[in-house]
């Protein structure tokens, strides 16, 4: 695979989900796990992200998120690259452990 399409980036992800119902707070609580035993992490409520490298991974992943997708609410998926992810400011708050923790940079591929 060429090197102009192994970059990191980042996967965003943009959740509103319905809870009124016993069943509705199911479903979302199903899919938050699927989310976060898929290696994302939760940025703030309802946004959560993960590194994938490459345009393959974005759309493994996709393909992925698409296979779990409740049947009601909005999810929304989001690619950006780790510079701009990087670049986010934050203006209220602080980032969360596993932001300050976990950079690209130390990932290893073997």
């Amino acid at each position: 695979m060429s090197g102009a399409r192994r970059k990191f980036m980042r996967l965003l992800v943009f959740l509103d989900l319905p809870v009124k119902t016993q069943q509705d707070r199911r479903v979302s609580t199903l899919f938050r796990k699927f989310l976060i035993g898929n290696g994302y992490d939760m940025l703030q409520y309802s946004v959560y992200g993960r590194i994938v490298n490459g345009y393959d991974a974005e759309e493994k992943h996709l393909n992925r998120l698409k296979c779990h997708l409740p049947s009601k609410g909005s999810v929304r998926p989001l690619t950006v690259t780790e510079k701009q992810f990087a670049d986010m400011k934050i203006l209220v708050g602080n980032p969360s452990f596993q932001e300050k923790t976990v950079q690209p940079v130390q990932l290893s591929l073997f």
